[in-house]
């Protein structure tokens, strides 16, 4: 059986790259309330609790304005089989962030390949040390303008991208039609709020730490106009707000002999024959 990896995945470069329990756990979700009406409480039923917008904004708020940090993330995704079996892929990537201008994000996929995203406030690039390649690209003008360059002009994928950006508050706002308070937990011991919401594409559930820093501790999101409905989940580990922070982290070096190659974006568009770029190259998606 041929398994794909990701149906938007089209790599980081422009080269091949990037039932018991089933039983119990829909008795236990046949049996537990609905997230608006979940385990209150008690004592501590304090109105800040039950304000999820309250909650979710003041995360959002607090990170789009922490101007340095660092973060680990080990997150996983399905991907739906031509069979509609859902096969799961994972992830650790480490985010290193310096507002406006740095962002260095180091990642490892679950079959050993590593690729690294760099911003230094005047250059974008992609590298994949396995095969000693990167593209570049310059997008001056900050974070927020390389980040949404990345996705939307470039095609890239960059898991829970928003989270990046100081348009994280007016983003959540602005796409979340419905959100619930489901509990009061912890998460790897620390106090967590969880939170359920839904956007017009994909549902997605949060968990925030409690007290004068709400970080999130993880998260789930659904693609509900999906096939299948495949699901991301990510969980956040090691948080720094002070980390030590040197420009070289953010600025690309190639080492000896990497080639420079082009994003998948910059190639030309399909010959009149049909076959693009990737096809007479023999690239892979």
């Amino acid at each position: 059986m041929k398994t794909t990896r990701h149906p938007e995945i089209r790599m980081m470069l422009c080269v091949a790259l990037l039932a018991i329990i089933a039983g119990c756990a829909q008795e236990q979700a046949a049996t537990r309330p609905e997230p608006s009406a979940a385990r209150t409480p008690g004592t501590q039923a304090v109105a800040e609790l039950a304000d999820a917008r309250g909650i979710l904004m003041r995360m959002a708020e607090f990170l789009a304005n922490t101007p340095q940090y660092s973060v680990n993330i080990q997150d996983n995704y399905d991907v739906v089989q031509e069979s509609g079996q859902k096969i799961e892929f994972g992830e650790r990537r480490k985010v290193t962030e310096s507002r406006p201008n740095g962002l260095r994000v180091e990642a490892e996929h679950s079959n050993g390949d590593k690729h690294l995203v760099q911003y230094d406030g005047k250059d974008i690039t992609v590298f994949n040390p396995t095969l000693n390649i990167y593209a570049q690209v310059t997008k001056p003008g900050g974070i927020d303008e390389a980040v949404m360059y990345f996705l939307r002009d470039l095609h890239m994928r960059l898991p829970l991208a928003m989270l990046l950006t100081s348009r994280l508050p007016s983003e959540l706002e602005k796409r979340t039609q419905a959100l619930d308070y489901v509990e009061r937990t912890e998460i790897q011991g620390t106090p967590a709020h969880h939170l359920a919401g839904q956007t017009e594409t994909v549902d997605y559930q949060v968990w925030i730490a409690e007290g004068s820093q709400p970080l999130p501790l993880r998260v789930v999101l659904t693609y509900k106009n999906e096939e299948g409905q495949p699901q991301f989940r990510a969980q956040f580990s090691d948080w720094n707000l002070a980390p030590e922070i040197n420009n070289s982290q953010f600025a690309f070096t190639p080492p000896e002999g990497a080639q420079k190659i082009a994003f998948v974006a910059q190639l030309p568009q399909p010959t009149s024959q049909g076959a693009t770029p990737s096809e007479q190259t023999g690239g892979q998606k």
